[in-house]
């Protein structure tokens, strides 16, 4: 198994060190174009949520990223310094009471654009899982 990590402070405009990050990732595993784009909106939404929940925007607080790269799966795995979250009970974004309500959307979305999703330490660790084929 091969894998890759990188570890940021919980500053928003490190994302862009996320991006370039996955950027990197589909050289080096040659991910396809099919799924590079899922990819990139679950893995940052996912960063994204780490930094501003999971560690409040706390500098001194780190967000973890791991990639492991499988026979026919790829890996992210997304941590923080939080205290978790009841991922079990979000709201749906799509009902129609909830559409004028910010949160809930991150994780809606990445259910939706990866292969399978799994919550560690209460919600403080995620592991999104995309297949290559």
């Amino acid at each position: 198994m091969k894998s890759i990590k990188i570890s940021i402070p919980s500053i928003i405009e490190n994302i862009t060190i996320i991006e370039s990050f996955i950027d990197n990732a589909k050289e080096k595993f040659h991910i396809s174009d099919d799924i590079y784009g899922n990819i990139m909106i679950s893995v940052t939404e996912c960063v994204s949520n780490a930094i501003i929940h999971g560690n409040k925007e706390d500098k001194r607080k780190s967000v973890r990223l791991e990639v492991r790269f499988l026979d026919d799966q790829l890996k992210f795995i997304v941590e923080d310094e939080g205290e978790g979250y009841d991922y079990q009970h979000l709201n749906d974004p799509t009902s129609p009471e909830n559409l004028e309500k910010s949160g809930g959307r991150g994780v809606f979305i990445m259910r939706h654009l990866c292969d399978e999703i799994h919550f560690d330490n209460e919600g403080a660790k995620i592991t999104l899982t995309f297949y290559m084929n």
